[in-house]
């Protein structure tokens, strides 16, 4: 019996997978649990169909990471801060100021999770930083530290 896979099953398919199945596993185990359905032609067709529109969703998603990241790339944020002998800053700026200002004066929602540092700035000077953006699509952020 073909069976559309509803669920992710280990060791049998993944979510959307047209797989054979014998005929008392997809009636006593399949069937109840909602892990699948059978694979009629209504329920193949519409399955191509939600293929299609999640195929289109993701390309629309990926055109505006590419317009997110370009919008960054010409960003440039500039902190003013205390700073030592030699450049050292008193403190540091971490991903979590430089998302916070980047939303503040530029309107841009950035997790700090996605800014790839290897650690706080510390120094005197400008720096580029990588933000994942989506998957596949970095942008490079320009922070300058400036002392007061």
């Amino acid at each position: 019996m073909k069976v559309i896979l509803l669920k992710d099953i280990k060791g049998t398919g993944k979510k959307g997978d047209i797989i054979n199945a014998s005929d008392g596993h997809a009636r006593n185990f399949l069937f109840p649990r909602n892990l699948a359905k059978p694979a009629t032609d209504g329920n193949v067709s519409e399955l191509s169909h939600q293929k299609k529109s999640a195929d289109k969703k993701k390309a629309e998603d990926l055109a505006a990471a590419k317009e997110l990241a370009a919008k960054i790339e010409k960003v440039t944020l500039v902190f003013k801060t205390q700073a030592g002998e030699g450049g050292r800053l008193f403190g540091s700026i971490t991903s979590k100021d430089i998302a916070a200002k980047l939303n503040k004066e530029h309107g841009f929602k950035i997790d700090k999770k996605k800014m790839v540092m290897d650690g706080p700035i510390k120094l005197l000077g400008e720096e580029s930083i990588k933000i994942k953006v989506y998957p596949k699509v970095t942008a490079s952020l320009k922070v300058k530290v400036e002392a007061e």
